[in-house]
């Protein structure tokens, strides 16, 4: 990626990365947001759950800090996903912004997970099917 051969930097003694967040650490960072809001956790709940500050996870999310390979395995474990999940669709092109429809399935998701009645919770599923069907 572009972004990752600005990442190295000349010494004296030849050439030697600079950490700092790739476009890999971003998408990774934005799956894991993803995946968090589907499960309807906070940011604080996943920190907790990760053993790591708020401050520290946030900073994961945001591709500013990379993710140790040890630390993406407890990740992938709370979230309840494979690792691989973190790193599907790397390729297809700048994942910095979430698509429209993603943005707006996540945030259903999200409020979907905050509704406390199970029978709220099977009217909005089963209105969500009828509308489906209707598109189809």
């Amino acid at each position: 990626m572009a972004q990752d051969a600005r990442n190295l930097k000349r010494s004296g003694k030849g050439t030697r990365v600079v950490n700092r967040a790739t476009d890999t650490d971003r998408h990774v960072g934005l799956r894991i947001r993803e995946r968090r809001v589907m499960l309807g956790l906070s940011q604080q709940q996943m920190a907790d759950l990760i053993g790591v500050t708020y401050q520290q996870a946030h900073k994961y999310e945001r591709g500013i800090n990379r993710v140790s390979a040890g630390r993406l395995f407890e990740i992938s474990r709370v979230l309840k996903v494979p690792v691989g999940f973190f790193y599907e669709g790397i390729d297809d092109g700048d994942s910095s912004e979430l698509p429209t429809r993603q943005r707006l399935c996540l945030e259903v998701a999200r409020n979907f997970s905050q509704i406390d009645d199970e029978q709220h919770q099977q009217a909005v599923s089963q209105l969500t099917r009828a509308l489906a069907r209707k598109e189809l």
